[in-house]
């Protein structure tokens, strides 16, 4: 005997509306005339992120201090070396729904959708998470959830200060020396896209550090692809693989010729 829940899914089914069902030619146009919409959209995000390099900085003066898993650590100190450092602020700590066994059920879809932070690494660039558990309880909840991001314990104004005390947020810092600037922010919607290490590098003043990329003046940039790699085989300052080069190359050759004419890269 079927449920009301079993039949209200018959209803909603029945009731969906879907597209047309045509020819393998029909969809093949209707995907071609998609695409040219989908080129635009990912050269206006190109543009964006060029405009994002390009906006101003703003000097942190104010200490902060926060726990990690050795003691006491600086903003500075998060870096851990890098020119770049990315934040989020994720809310696990007591009076968040599913503390204390779990973070916030958003966050946590966040941090679940992280990329090898290998890739970020290599291009200078560190993204810790911060929350206001304790130590105890981060080290407890990455475990469980089979997280290895950073994650440090908040311990003053500094989530009130960048404006994330109420909600999730993302950071962007850069260092110049012992001088530390504040790059970038989104919150909101905008951190649906972060997990990413496309997405994450786009947020950063330096880019991905591409050749093909629209930066200021003097900002580093190396051959586009030559710098990726397996993430257990970046070495610090290492020439790109003379066999990497070629099949990057090649590809790309493949892609910008096709049909002998310049082709765009697909979305």
């Amino acid at each position: 005997m079927s449920t009301s829940s079993e039949n209200g899914q018959k209803d909603a089914q029945t009731a969906m509306r879907t597209p047309a069902v045509v020819s393998k030619e029909a969809w093949e146009t209707a995907h071609a005339q998609l695409l040219v919409q989908e080129k635009a959209n990912t050269r206006a995000r190109d543009a964006l992120a060029a405009e994002r390099r390009r906006m101003p900085w703003m000097a942190v003066e104010k200490s902060y201090t926060f726990e990690g898993p050795e003691g006491k650590l600086s903003l500075l100190d998060l870096f851990d070396g890098r020119r770049q450092l990315i934040v989020y602020r994720a809310f696990f700590e007591p009076g968040v729904f599913g503390w204390p066994e779990h973070a916030c059920r958003g966050c946590s879809m966040v941090a679940d959708q992280v990329a090898h932070l290998a890739h970020l690494n290599a291009r200078d660039t560190t993204l810790v998470f911060l929350s206001r558990a304790s130590q105890a309880d981060i080290a407890r909840l990455k475990e469980r959830m089979g997280w290895t991001i950073p994650w440090f314990t908040l311990t003053d104004s500094f989530d009130t200060d960048f404006g994330v005390n109420e909600w999730h947020g993302t950071n962007v810092f850069f260092r110049n020396g012992d001088r530390v600037f504040r790059t970038y922010f989104l919150n909101n919607r905008g951190d649906e896209q972060m997990g990413g290490t496309w997405n994450y590098l786009d947020i950063t003043p330096l880019g991905r550090q591409e050749v093909w990329e629209d930066s200021p003046a003097g900002y580093p940039q190396t051959p586009t692809y030559k710098w990726w790699n397996w993430h257990d085989s970046y070495e610090a300052n290492a020439a790109p693989d003379k066999r990497w080069v070629e099949v990057s190359d090649a590809g790309e050759a493949a892609f910008r010729n096709k049909d002998g004419k310049e082709a765009d890269k697909a979305p």
